[in-house]
């Protein structure tokens, strides 16, 4: 017996055809309360998966500090690159490649 059709609006991301993404996203519910819904679906998944196991071992945790390490970098990248050019800016400065007048 063939199984009865699933509704767009329950669909799985993974499952939506690219036809149908426009769609799909219009009936996602974008207000703060529903965010906040599948954020805390995505954390219980997440932790009933890697964490809330009977022999757990170091997967879940390592993935979650190996994410946690990924975007501090992304965050602190910015603040190190403009850090770097400043310092090459200042040592062309000191070597005479610039006039000293139109960086002032």
């Amino acid at each position: 017996m063939a199984q009865p059709p699933v509704l767009l609006k329950d669909t799985k991301l993974m499952d939506v055809k690219l036809g149908q993404l426009g769609s799909w996203l219009a009936m996602r519910d974008f207000t703060p309360g529903g965010i906040l819904g599948a954020v805390q679906r995505g954390y219980t998944r997440y932790y009933n998966k890697y964490i809330n196991v009977r022999k757990g071992g170091l997967g879940g945790i390592s993935m979650l500090l190996a994410g946690y390490i990924v975007i501090s970098y992304m965050w602190s990248y910015s603040h190190i690159r403009r850090a770097e050019t400043l310092q090459i800016l200042q040592r062309e400065v000191a070597e005479g490649k610039y006039f000293k007048e139109t960086l002032a």
